[in-house]
């Protein structure tokens, strides 16, 4: 006669036997080819060699008894067995950062490190003052800064709190909005000297158009559209630096941030002047909750909050009343366009 109480207790002890054989680390190993499709990819992100990571992973397959990882002409992918415990891996890794996140929110001391991403003209022309001057006060807290795009998502991974253009989805954050962002379309004075003032009611067609991430919200994107639909895209920049750099330089035409673009460092730059003013861009804040009440966690908060909310009106100055060399320079190559 089947004894299932038997059976059952067998199973578990060779669920048990194979559960102390597996090295929980290497399931980070796993989780990182099956992402990336990459044993060289992997090893970046985990700073190994390739060869650890091809190491680890054949000792969780000897662990599982099992093929986990099949090898394609477009890189690794889960075997069967691979995807049957994907899932689960993924559950163990966010298990063990919401444990990391426990503990870190307890923690009362001014010290240690934080990782902040955000986009990189926000990150350099905003935080950095205000990161420098809580160094003075808190020289114990080290910040890592890490550039990201103006529209990604929160990765806990990688960062302790995130800045990002558009509010964070997510539904297990804590989000704040900093501020609002003004930006205008801009293009160097020889560049319109050479191709003429842009013609709005044709979408700028004729013209070359500069891209970043910056307007690729859906409300800034359908505005772009419509405002310059015909141009050429004649460069896409993920950095905002070399986008800012080609409109100086003449490339083209490309959306700004009024507080960036219209400052003494850029005089060439002519801002221009279409039907439908640019969308603000709005900054939030996102942190896990588990970790907003770390004491250095909370300190990196509020100096990048208070930051930015003293800047409020160079990020989004009025536009009544406001008068400029930027403006007359507009009105002259216009002018000049059409003679």
């Amino acid at each position: 006669m089947f004894d299932k109480a038997h059976h059952s207790a067998g199973q578990n002890r060779r669920l048990g036997f194979m559960v102390s054989l597996v090295d929980w680390d290497d399931l980070r190993f796993f989780l990182a080819v099956a992402r990336s499709g990459s044993f060289s990819v992997a090893a970046r992100s985990l700073r190994v060699t390739q060869s650890t990571v091809g190491r680890r992973i054949a000792s969780l397959e000897a662990a599982m008894g099992a093929r986990l990882l099949h090898r394609t002409t477009e890189g690794y992918v889960p075997t069967e067995a691979g995807e049957a415990i994907l899932s689960h891996v993924e559950r163990v890794e966010a298990e063990t950062l919401a444990l990391v996140r426990a503990v870190q929110g307890y923690d009362s001391r001014l010290e240690g490190n934080v990782r902040v991403a955000a986009p990189d003209f926000v990150a350099s022309r905003l935080l950095v003052p205000a990161f420098s001057a809580l160094n003075l006060r808190f020289p114990k807290i080290s910040i890592e800064l890490l550039q990201s795009g103006a529209w990604q998502g929160f990765s806990a991974k990688e960062c302790d709190l995130s800045i990002r253009a558009g509010r964070f989805e997510q539904p297990d954050l804590v989000v704040r909005l900093l501020g609002r962002l003004s930006f205008r379309l801009y293009a160097s004075a020889g560049y319109l000297a050479a191709h003429g003032h842009p013609n709005f009611d044709d979408a700028c067609e004729g013209h070359r158009l500069i891209v970043g991430d910056t307007m690729s919200g859906p409300t800034e994107a359908a505005w772009l559209q419509a405002m310059t639909g015909r141009a050429t895209i004649a460069l896409k920049a993920a950095s905002f630096e070399t986008l800012l750099g080609a409109v100086a330089s003449g490339y083209g035409i490309a959306a700004l941030p009024r507080f960036v673009a219209e400052s003494t460092i850029y005089p060439a730059l002519v801002r221009l002047t279409p039907p439908t003013p640019a969308p603000h861009v709005e900054l939030w804040l996102g942190v896990h909750r588990e970790t907003r009440s770390s004491a250095r966690v909370r300190q990196v908060i509020d100096a990048a909050a208070k930051a930015i909310a003293a800047q409020e009106r160079l990020l989004n100055p009025p536009d009544i009343g406001l008068v400029s060399p930027v403006s007359e320079v507009v009105s002259h190559v216009a002018l000049r366009a059409s003679a």
